[in-house]
């Protein structure tokens, strides 16, 4: 039988969509489902991280079914978990709405935008209980402001849960189809690192503009089209501005829209702290907090704190009125920043000012892909002008990180905090070539998720 004129296109472009979509999560996943100690699994992240295709992935990959619902796209499948909580009625229900068989063990069973249903939510905790032999998981956009704003109790006990940020260095190496740079990071080959030097710097600059959100990624890593890319970039960020309305008043969208617009501009002072006086003239923190938390709660922003001193513990010396805010994906303040990715990709140096803002939104990106539960910190001089850009609570060791976004190789700062805390390692990450000079370890901007490998090897 012959093939169609469009059958190879068609099969090419599958094969490139699985290898793009190689998530590290899905590792996880196998993890969680073959554990004697399994519960309920609660996805969460920011909205167009890739939550549910990593949920029906997974199904795909590792269950004879999978029993999808998704409560906000189907508001009628919410009036299921409105009875009582008999686990034969839920499963049941589960299996008609879903139109799959719901099997133990053979069974995945999804439920999305489980916000949407406090009583669906609850539910975890009966499964659990009751049905411990089904393999649930559930996923929420706008869990965190649900569970917030609206008082939803959360099943605190039965449920695990796992957080999906946008997609790595690594995993956008594995998408353009750079599988070798990739393996050379993970195993902190430096030999072949100092070789391949030039081209991994090239990789890093184009993932600070394009960013990790996966159907960016996915557009990028077939046609390479820079305004492409920032259409893709423009939409997501339009979604976002379309969830501000979600419970929220009025004024708080306002607020809301406020903050997320001045985050660029703030990260491109020299200072980087949030000044809310920035945001308008006459503003004030009592009246823009409730607003962050909002940003926080979505996965939209990422605050980092100023620390008053070096000690573990780390989050116990951080100062509540001193922070930056950082975005969650570099790719969307990229956009946010300038409309022209073409001219972006190649040349960054008329933009100056947002170049270090770039830079430092990206290693922070990278830094919480490595600790998503261990709050990052930095470190300042209030009126002295000297500010370490991050300091990480690593295993025994307080380790302050200077973000350069050149191959610069100065970093007054950083000495400053040398000479006043004498830490056992320092990090400067820049364009330079990686090395290790006495205490201070010069590490790579691409190099920044491969932290622990390189701290493996020197300690």
């Amino acid at each position: 039988m012959p093939f169609s004129a469009n059958f190879f296109l068609e099969w090419e472009q599958k094969l490139r969509y699985k290898v793009f979509m190689e998530r590290t999560i899905l590792q996880e996943l196998k993890e969680w489902k073959t554990s004697a100690m399994r519960k309920p699994l609660v996805l969460e992240g920011a909205r167009q991280v890739g939550k549910t295709w990593v949920m029906q992935e997974f199904g795909k990959r590792e269950y004879k079914h999978t029993a999808y619902l998704n409560l906000s796209e189907r508001p009628s499948a919410c009036s299921l978990f409105e009875g009582d909580y008999e686990e034969g009625r839920l499963l049941r229900g589960i299996s008609r709405q879903s139109g799959a068989e719901v099997t133990p063990g053979e069974t995945l069973i999804i439920l999305d935008e489980i916000q949407e249903s406090e009583r669906a939510l609850n539910s975890l905790k009966f499964l659990h209980e009751r049905a411990p032999e089904y393999h649930v998981m559930a996923a929420g956009s706008l869990l965190g402001v649900a569970l917030n704003r609206q008082r939803m109790s959360y099943p605190v006990g039965h449920v695990q849960i796992r957080r999906l940020f946008p997609m790595s260095f690594h995993e956008f190496l594995r998408a353009l189809g750079e599988k070798a740079s990739d393996e050379i990071l993970r195993e902190a080959d430096t030999e072949m690192i100092q070789l391949t030097h030039d081209n991994l710097c090239s990789l890093f600059e184009e993932y600070v503009t394009v960013g990790g959100m996966p159907e960016v990624v996915n557009s990028y890593a077939q046609m390479r089209s820079g305004k492409t890319i920032r259409q893709l970039q423009n939409d997501i960020i339009g979604a976002y501005a379309y969830d501000f309305s979600k419970y929220s008043t009025k004024q708080q969208v306002a607020r809301i829209r406020d903050v997320w617009q001045c985050i660029p501009a703030q990260l491109a002072r020299q200072s980087a702290k949030f000044t809310y006086s920035r945001i308008r003239e006459g503003a004030r923190g009592r009246d823009y907090e409730t607003a962050i938390e909002w940003l926080n709660l979505c996965g939209l922003v990422h605050r980092v704190h100023r620390i008053s001193k070096p000690e573990f513990p780390l989050p116990h010396y951080r100062l509540s009125d001193a922070f930056k805010l950082f975005l969650s994906d570099t790719g969307l303040m990229s956009a946010m920043v300038n409309p022209d990715p073409g001219t972006f990709l190649q040349d960054r140096s008329q933009y100056k000012e947002f170049k270090g803002a770039l830079t430092e939104q990206c290693v922070c990106q990278m830094l919480r892909t490595l600790q998503p539960w261990t709050s990052l910190a930095y470190w300042s001089i209030p009126g002295n002008m000297a500010e370490v850009d991050f300091i990480l609570q690593y295993d025994n060791l307080i380790i302050p990180i200077e973000v350069k976004a050149t191959i610069n190789t100065q970093a007054k700062s950083l000495n400053l905090y040398c000479e006043k805390y004498a830490p056992k390692i320092a990090i400067r990450t820049s364009l330079a070539r990686f090395g290790v000079h006495d205490r201070l370890l010069s590490l790579p901007l691409y190099m920044v998720e491969d932290l622990p490998s390189v701290m493996a090897k020197l300690l």
